[in-house]
């Protein structure tokens, strides 16, 4: 297999990352994309209680395992099959089990800081920050994590005011300067994706 085009998709909490992602993959044969979050690479906090966890700042660069993230992409580059590991957002950790993540012709990396540090930022072929409101975030947020991650509406509003909406304007933001495409509105920008989606067609095999 030649080497796989990289994709980077980033952007604040909420922002739309994963409906882009979700409506590029739908115009992909699953068999020529592969997606890897970077949530899946938060550290390993077993030697943590469970409080503890929770006084985690996930939002700040410190709180992946960037070295583990870089060693799987240099081994789907190479045409290495990786383990992937799981997090569970409820317990605030990993799972025992990991995923077995097989490269591709489109790897897609979509994750709030992987335009943070310059060691992924190197991986990528393509990078896209999706760009949306901060209000239309949070709100967006408070509706995922009670939804799907059983949170209280008072600890996503603690944890936003306190690391959130910091982090965002610390450590994401600004590395919008290193975007080649830049997405206001995310999964709503259809004329974007569609773009997207041309582009990746042209320079690959499944077109």
């Amino acid at each position: 297999m030649k080497k796989p085009i990289f994709i980077g998709i980033t952007g604040g909490s909420g922002s739309g990352k994963t409906t882009v992602v979700n409506k590029i993959k739908s115009e992909i044969p699953s068999k020529s994309m592969t997606v890897i979050e970077q949530d899946s690479y938060y550290k390993d906090q077993s030697h943590l209680t469970y409080e503890e966890r929770c006084k985690t700042n996930y939002d700040h660069p410190f709180a992946f395992d960037s070295d583990l993230l870089i060693q799987h992409l240099i081994d789907l580059r190479e045409g290495k099959s990786i383990q992937k590991p799981l997090y569970d957002y409820e317990i605030h950790n990993r799972k025992k089990e990991t995923m077995t993540v097989e490269p591709t012709e489109i790897i897609v990396l979509e994750g709030i800081l992987i335009f943070y540090d310059k060691r992924i930022r190197d991986f990528l072929d393509i990078k896209i920050f999706v760009d949306t409101a901060s209000d239309i975030r949070l709100v967006r947020r408070i509706v995922r994590d009670m939804n799907e991650r059983s949170r209280s509406i008072d600890s996503i509003l603690i944890q936003y005011m306190e690391t959130v909406r910091p982090a965002h304007e610390q450590f994401i933001e600004p590395t919008k300067k290193y975007a080649d495409i830049i997405i206001p509105e995310g999964g709503n920008n259809l004329v974007a994706i569609d773009l997207m989606v041309t582009k990746l067609k042209s320079i690959t095999d499944f077109h």
